[in-house]
């Protein structure tokens, strides 16, 4: 309990510590009770913080619910290979890609890639996999197989050779760059492992930076794309987001001491925003969440909140304290000010990143969660903590004679700041009608603005990177040697078992398949209607001309 003989009012009336609401009484009447659990809870939530995971999930940033998507899910498992993965380009800067070192080298990248873990290596894909393959006519019939040809020595008819089933096998343009010079490494990557655990970018992304230096380090330069490759830059990224967040703090620290020029209680409304994010950070694990690298500026969003909170009600405490009130006394009553207004705010806040929850995406839902869940904790750290601590150090002196020097000026009449005298004006009508005029001619303006706002991706490479970046650059040389998009749009076409191959299935398959490749945009398609037509006529014992609606001629024999 307080004593009523030692605090009192600058009126010199004892103060009641039975005052105030039944929440401020319970607050500030068990103060040290209070600390005792904020400083369990912290050193709890602290330990829980350390087991926070920084990783991604492809699905996870997809709108599962969209029906696109939701067929895909569905038959995720017959498209392995069409969602998540990474494409390694691997460019000989000297020659082309027919050159026996340069395939030797791309062999052996070839091969160790296959063994990293987390990819799905039935579809793995390269000039080296026996899954790519090419078909040709001859004259006896049909004839393929891998464009590795066999008894691949290296020599230069070993190297003849490869280049004419690279030239049947389609590929130039996908896995073979338009001029020869870089050949892909096609990498579908699994969503877990053999153990049910979700596949750790981080690691991936390591596992693929330490095949490019030893790799690069023999002569040939690696060009990486894919989600898995951004996730794992921007997780490496992560140091250098702490140190932006460790020079944010300082920032932040020197704002609110040039303010107040009272150094305890700086630090005090620094180590409570602070606290507040090491209790965002351990709730995370603890409802079986992981911090996303989407996600990862959400404890600087907390901490600045926090600080804005924490300045107010230090301020409230200064003035009251420079009045003359005793610190206790001048806590209480600014908790009494500003409880419910900055309670209001913080549940606000909260409300509107959890509408983010509406959205079908998951990413962006644990981001509302995240968020959410840092500023409910403000209300425990800067509304109550905040206060009682402040309850016990007090401010200085003369920090807190300081925080009245505006008032007591504004009394003797003496000249204010010209800032604060030209911004004073604006509560004059002509000055008042001026500024909302302005504000309606503007919102006015950037209303026809949004009209044209772009949603999505309107550059190459990734937005979340710097634009040049490694990770950018190499979308670049893709582009640029490739011609062909890494994207691939999928139809499925369901029949009952046994029927995929009937006609009818076949001749709608085809008229759907010569619509899509007069779309703007597609490259190239492929059916089984397509495959079934090309086989057929290789099998003809005859020579005849085939030629179709889309202009696809070949001569069987």
């Amino acid at each position: 309990m307080i004593s009523t003989s030692t605090v009192s009012h600058p009126s010199s009336e004892p103060f009641n510590p039975r005052s105030g609401s039944l929440i401020e009484r319970a607050l500030f009447n068990h103060r040290a009770l209070i600390v005792a659990l904020c400083a369990l809870v912290t050193a709890l939530l602290g330990w829980q913080a350390t087991r926070l995971q920084l990783n991604a999930s492809f699905e996870k940033t997809i709108p599962t619910h969209q029906a696109f998507i939701a067929n895909y899910l569905q038959y995720q498992k017959e498209l392995t290979g069409l969602g998540n993965a990474v494409r390694i380009a691997v460019e000989n800067p000297k020659s082309t890609i027919y050159d026996a070192q340069y395939l030797e080298t791309l062999k052996q990248l070839s091969d160790e890639v296959f063994l990293v873990p987390g990819v799905a290596r039935v579809h793995m894909k390269s000039l080296w996999t026996p899954n790519t393959r090419w078909v040709g006519v001859t004259e006896d019939g049909l004839e393929g197989g891998p464009v590795i040809p066999d008894g691949y020595d290296g020599s230069p008819t070993s190297l003849q050779k490869l280049q004419a089933n690279i030239a049947r096998s389609g590929e130039v343009g996908q896995l073979v760059a338009l001029d020869a010079k870089s050949s892909v490494i096609y990498v579908p990557l699994l969503a877990q492992d053999a153990e049910g655990r979700p596949l750790s970018y981080a690691q991936f992304s390591q596992n693929l930076e330490t095949l490019r230096a030893k790799y690069e380090a023999q002569g040939v330069k690696i060009h990486v794309t894919g989600f898995a490759k951004i996730v794992g830059d921007l997780i490496e990224g992560v140091r250098a987001v702490l140190a932006f967040f460790a020079l944010a703090v300082a920032i932040a620290t020197a704002m609110v001491y040039w303010y107040t020029r009272c150094v305890r209680s700086t630090a005090l409304v620094v180590v409570a925003s602070i606290t507040a994010v090491v209790w965002q950070l351990g709730l995370l694990p603890l409802l079986g969440y992981s911090l996303d690298p989407y996600s990862i500026l959400v404890p600087f969003l907390v901490f600045a909140i926090g600080m804005s909170h924490g300045a107010q009600k230090m301020n409230g405490i200064m003035q009251d304290v420079g009045r003359g009130m005793h610190k206790l006394v001048a806590a209480r009553f600014t908790f009494r000010r500003l409880f419910l207004a900055g309670l209001t705010a913080l549940l606000a806040d909260a409300v509107g990143f959890a509408v983010l929850l509406v959205i079908d995406i998951q990413v962006i839902r644990e981001l509302a969660v995240a968020a959410s869940i840092g500023v409910g904790v403000l209300i425990f750290t800067n509304l109550i903590l905040l206060p009682i601590l402040l309850s016990y150090t007090g401010v200085s002196a003369k920090a807190a004679q300081r925080s009245l020097r505006a008032e007591a000026a504004d009394a003797a009449g003496e000249e204010r700041l010209k800032l604060w005298a030209w911004l004073d004006r604006f509560t004059r009508r002509p000055y008042a009608t001026a500024a909302v005029t302005t504000a309606a001619v503007l919102g006015a303006a950037g209303f026809a603005l949004s009209t044209q706002l772009k949603i999505g991706d309107l550059d190459p490479g990734a937005p979340e990177l710097r634009a040049d970046s490694r990770y950018n650059r190499d979308v670049s040389f893709m582009n640029a040697a490739y011609g062909a998009s890494s994207d691939v749009l999928a139809v499925m076409v369901k029949t009952p078992d046994g029927q995929c191959s009937q006609y009818e299935t076949l001749n709608k398959v085809d008229a759907l398949e010569w619509q899509l490749r007069q779309i703007d945009g597609v490259e190239s398609t492929n059916t089984l209607a397509l495959l079934n037509r090309r086989v057929l006529s290789g099998l003809k014992a005859t020579p005849i001309k085939v030629c179709d609606r889309r202009g696809w001629y070949g001569r069987a024999g």
